[in-house]
């Protein structure tokens, strides 16, 4: 069984930086891509950042120069350094381990922007 585990959420005046990690247990990390997704109050969940086992990278249009997912297959761990945050990037954000196809999510970590 996969499990997927979050930390590093908190709260942050606008401006400011976090770093969220994600680990992934069991042997699917090295092999499959993972994401960062995040969901605001009374909004849809969207695709934040993806990261393939190779290491490319895909950003949101309204992350990008901002946030960077990271990952090291040493750890089984997944980063997204979060730079410059906004009030609007307030949202419980969840990983997803193999996002595009048996997608194992972890339990969210919630990330305040305040103005």
């Amino acid at each position: 069984q996969v499990q997927v585990v979050e930390s590093g959420g908190g709260l942050v005046q606008a401006g400011g930086s976090l770093r969220l990690s994600c680990a992934a247990s069991g042997s699917i990390f090295s092999f499959t891509s993972m994401a960062w997704y995040r969901q605001a109050p009374g909004k849809q969940r969207e695709l934040v950042a993806t990261i393939t086992p190779g290491g490319r990278s895909d950003y949101a249009d309204s992350v990008k120069g901002r946030f960077t997912i990271s990952r090291d297959s040493a750890k089984n761990t997944v980063y997204l350094q979060m730079n410059s945050l906004k009030p609007e990037d307030t949202a419980v954000y969840y990983c997803c381990a193999d996002p595009f196809a048996r997608q194992y999510w972890g339990q969210g970590t919630q990330v305040t922007v305040s103005s």
